[in-house]
């Protein structure tokens, strides 16, 4: 079954061609402003390096930047009304409280409090308090609001005063975009409504998105469904993402994690992720990049939705290298994608990360006589601050003080050393430079329950199992062939400070895409 993966990084957008577990071909070629020009770029020249046939194409895969580089600049996002239910609870921390100035004003800053919400059990705090809320969906659309983000106390527990809201703006202002907290975030009320809001604002973008997308691939003449990649390493596909388009912000390290589990055949190991500005590291577990345990901030925003644990540092193959009075130094300043165009090996003059990697003999890339001159001392200092900073990351991020594998990824990779200090042995795989694109092309389709349950001990296996089952039917629904569905991750947390022998079950399961007749 042929895989069409692509991946848009901030410098190169990257195409692979995947058939079962063995690559055909794969290229870079420059990330455009508008994305999908490199998207076009990318797939023509694959065409040329393989000569694949569009038609025999049977899915295609997309990791995207558009919607996380759209949050940090805070442009092309929609009016957007933040409605929680909680009062009389909550109201000493409204919505966007904790929002940077910037974003707040880039949304409209609209926000409300309604009557509702639950307690963990389920209870509710106050009733649903229906005229309230159409008064406030008045004053939301009067404001310029086009699309709404609904959060209530404990929605994960129970959801009835979100649908029911939802029916409502359906009912007053139908085709308005409508996002609801339950179905995107955890339990944490204010991580939750953060992420919710989010992606409200941009639902608007997502549907552009969306469809340029699928015009792209159309337009090169394949008919392959569209898929996009989650932040959990899992598919989405064109209409989902409409919906959710929070979902993707981190597919761009995590496609690389997934890539380097498939290239390696590690599937417990240290991922070191290196770009053209900066290096991103994350550990592998069962096959799938560990989860962020905590609130992840995203440009300056609190929010609890999936994310992988990634640590990122300034150092990338284009980091400017500077040799001073006070030492040496690299990054985090970068040529970013100019890479070819001024660094030192390629006719530049810059000194970047890349040109000490070939100067000390890491790497062939460029003309390496263009470095010969480098002053030896200035290279080996600028070796040990790449080394310590890596290392440094890798120990942060490893859970137990034994060594690990890491599977060395990304362009920029060449800067990692063959012997790096915390590591068992590090790997350099075939196809490592593309190892985002092969991320894309091999995903496979999740679901995830996570949840606060009542748990008596003699009906824990019974809680177990039905959170299990909800996790597989989640991922069979959302396109995976039943047969191939497993569960990769079961977590549970007894809350001590709530009553009933309450715990947080997590449980993720995930399959292989269903193609139709393409699934053998």
């Amino acid at each position: 079954m042929l895989r069409l993966g692509i991946d848009v990084g901030g410098t190169n957008t990257d195409a692979v061609l995947v058939d079962g577990e063995q690559v055909l071909g794969a290229v870079k070629a420059s990330t455009t402003a508008d994305v999908t020009g490199g998207i076009v770029a990318a797939i023509r020249d694959l065409r040329q390096a393989t000569g694949f046939d569009p038609a025999a194409v049977h899915a295609v895969m997309i990791g995207t930047t558009h919607f996380i580089n759209a949050l940090v600049e805070g442009e092309r996002l929609a009016q957007t009304a933040a409605i929680r239910f909680g009062l009389p609870a909550t109201r000493a921390l409204p919505p966007l409280v904790d929002w940077p100035t910037r974003l707040t004003a880039a949304i409209g800053g609209h926000s409300y409090l309604c009557h509702g919400g639950h307690e963990y059990d389920g209870s509710p705090i106050a009733p649903f308090d229906e005229r309230e809320f159409r008064d406030v969906l008045a004053k939301a659309a009067d404001a310029g609001a086009t699309s709404f983000a609904l959060s209530s106390v404990f929605s994960p527990v129970n959801a009835e005063f979100e649908t029911r809201a939802a029916e409502i703006i359906a009912e007053q202002l139908p085709g308005a975009p409508v996002s609801l907290s339950h179905e995107i975030g955890r339990m944490g009320l204010l991580g939750r409504e953060n992420a919710t809001v989010i992606n409200a604002a941009l639902r608007d973008l997502a549907d552009q998105v969306a469809t340029g997308l699928s015009r792209t691939v159309a337009e090169a003449g394949i008919t392959a469904p569209v898929f996009l990649s989650q932040n959990d390493g899992t598919l989405m596909d064109v209409d989902y993402a409409r919906r959710y388009p929070v979902a993707t912000f981190a597919s761009g390290p995590t496609n690389s994690m997934r890539g380097a589990a498939f290239l390696s055949r590690l599937r417990s190991c240290a991922v070191v992720d290196i770009g053209g500005t900066t290096s991103d590291v994350g550990i592998l577990r069962n096959g799938f990049p560990r989860e962020a345990s905590t609130d992840v901030t995203v440009a300056g925003v609190q929010t609890n939705f999936r994310m992988p644990d990634v640590l990122s540092i300034g150092i990338g193959g284009g980091s400017h290298v500077l040799d001073g009075p006070s030492g040496t130094a690299v990054g985090p300043a970068s040529v970013g994608y100019r890479l070819t165009e001024e660094a030192l090996v390629f006719g530049g003059g810059r000194l970047t990360a890349t040109d000490i990697a070939v100067a000390a003999g890491r790497a062939e890339v460029g003309d390496p006589s263009l470095v010969a001159h480098l002053d030896r001392s200035t290279v080996d200092a600028a070796l040990r601050i790449i080394d310590d900073r890596l290392a440094e990351v890798v120990d942060r991020m490893r859970a137990s003080a034994e060594p690990v594998p890491v599977v060395a990824v990304g362009g920029g990779s060449i800067l990692v050393p063959e012997d790096l200090a915390g590591a068992s042995h590090v790997v350099r795989p075939d196809h490592f430079a593309v190892a985002n694109a092969i991320g894309a092309a091999i995903a496979q389709v999740g679901g995830e329950v996570d949840r606060v349950y009542s748990v008596t001990p003699q009906q824990r296996d019974a809680v177990l199992d039905e959170a299990r089952q909800e996790a597989v039917d989640r991922a069979v629904a959302a396109g995976a062939r039943p047969a191939s569905v497993e569960i990769v991750d079961v977590e549970e947390v007894p809350l001590a400070y709530l009553p009933g022998n309450a715990a947080r079950i997590r449980v993720k399961a995930v399959g292989e895409l269903s193609l139709g007749g393409h699934d053998a």
